[in-house]
């Protein structure tokens, strides 16, 4: 009797549980996808527009947020229409994919990628969708119209990112070649870097840039929405495994890791350089970590976290306070310096990091495959210049588009917060 209630009850159970019951579906991992794709979710509209926020001058930081608002919002419907099926999609030559999944078609809830629903999979994917171009803002805050950036935020979704996805993670040709990029060194990062450093030199300096002092609003809103990011990294990261098991502890336990002697680096060599140490100089060597981490994650061991971390922190800190300086650029918010340049040695240090006793597919110089150090190359190069060319050209057909890119000097001068927006974010009384 006793056996028979026992079968009764879990065939009771299977029946009444679909995702038990479907071949294929690992519950457990499914979880962790959702929670991973909420971790990441939060690291655009809370801890990026926080981060960037703060950074920007007071005038200028609620458009600083709408524009990331913004970014994130039109990035999740371009991805559910069409961009999955140009990032996902069966093939076209390597270079993207095709329309099979418009609106996504052929896609119900029955469907997998992996042991994960496929829903579950394109929403993780169109968080980085959505982050990635949001970085790029970074570049151009306090001078780009609002209403360009609408219009060049769902071009540059369309036809620089799904691209750049569907090379390292659709079937392209860069993942054929055996590119490694765990969590999106190359197709984030390098990607958002290089379209934020082609934006800003197009857009040109800032009003009053290197000859008045452009404090940023907030340093505390920037420690916080760096708080923000770090948490959701862990998402990034090691959800980007697709499962709950080992290789994802491994991803998670390298990127706090890497962060935090990012930070350290940078802090050191601030405090070495300007005899002083920041917070907003800890805040962004945390990001500078976290970002030259992100493709190596999944790749390599503990002592390699150790050596990414501290370079990117001594690169991030380089890249800011002396390569900006040197070649003139206005990069508002440093995107290139930090998420261009960290993303790069990033990429290069899979290259030569990548473990077998971590991920046994994968080895780089260091562990006896000095080839892999060449395909690194190869595709940081190749998603370098694509992004410039193709962001140059949508810079172009932006400014077609709208009638020109950069608020009227008086409005800059005013603030974008009031000339775009018709708020401020403090009510701040002059005695």
């Amino acid at each position: 009797m006793k056996r028979w209630v026992f079968w009764a009850g879990g065939l009771t159970l299977l029946t009444a549980s679909p995702a038990l019951a479907a071949e294929g579906l690992d519950t457990g991992n499914t979880a962790w996808m959702i929670v991973s794709t909420a971790l990441v979710m939060m690291m655009t509209p809370a801890g990026l527009a926080l981060f960037y926020g703060g950074m920007s001058r007071y005038k200028n930081l609620l458009n600083t947020v709408a524009m990331t608002f913004v970014a994130y919002c039109l990035a999740s419907v371009i991805w559910v229409l069409w961009g999955y099926s140009l990032a996902f999609g069966p093939s076209r030559g390597g270079i993207v994919g095709g329309l099979d999944y418009l609106l996504l078609n052929g896609i119900g809830v029955e469907s997998l990628t992996g042991t994960i629903p496929t829903y579950v999979f394109l929403l993780f994917q169109m968080t980085f969708a959505g982050i990635t171009v949001a970085l790029v803002l970074g570049s151009i805050v306090d001078r780009m119209k609002f209403s360009a950036w609408i219009v060049f935020t769902v071009l540059w979704v369309t036809c620089i990112y799904a691209p750049v996805a569907h090379w390292a993670w659709g079937g392209g040709w860069m993942g054929a070649m055996g590119a490694l990029d765990f969590a999106g060194g190359t197709v984030v990062h390098i990607n958002a870097g290089v379209a934020g450093l082609v934006l800003s030199l197009v857009l040109g300096k800032r009003v009053g840039y290197g000859r008045e002092a452009m404090f940023p609003s907030s340093i505390a809103l920037t420690a916080l929405g760096a708080a923000l990011l770090w948490f959701g990294w862990f998402g990034f990261n090691a959800g980007s495994q697709l499962a709950a098991d080992g290789l994802a502890g491994s991803a998670f336990l390298v990127t706090n890791t890497s962060a935090a002697v990012g930070a350290l680096s940078w802090m050191g060599a601030e405090w070495v350089v300007n005899r002083r140490p920041t917070v907003l100089g800890l805040a962004s060597g945390i990001v500078a970590g976290l970002v030259a981490i992100t493709p190596a994650a999944g790749f390599v061991s503990l002592p390699g976290a150790l050596i990414i971390g501290l370079v990117a922190g001594l690169l991030g800190f380089f890249s800011v306070a002396k390569l900006k300086g040197m070649l003139g650029y206005d990069d508002s918010l440093d995107a290139f310096g930090v998420h261009g340049m960290c993303g790069i040695w990033g990429a290069l240090a899979t290259g030569l990091l990548a473990n077998p006793a971590v991920n046994a597919n994968d080895s780089g110089l260091f562990f006896g495959n000095p080839g892999q150090l060449w395909i690194q190359t190869i595709s940081i190069l190749a998603t370098a210049a694509y992004s410039g060319i193709g962001t140059l050209a949508l810079v172009w057909l932006t400014r077609a588009i709208t009638g020109g890119l950069r608020v009227s000097r008086d409005d800059e001068i005013i603030g974008l917060d009031g000339s775009q927006h018709g708020e401020r974010a403090f009510d701040i009384q002059m005695s």
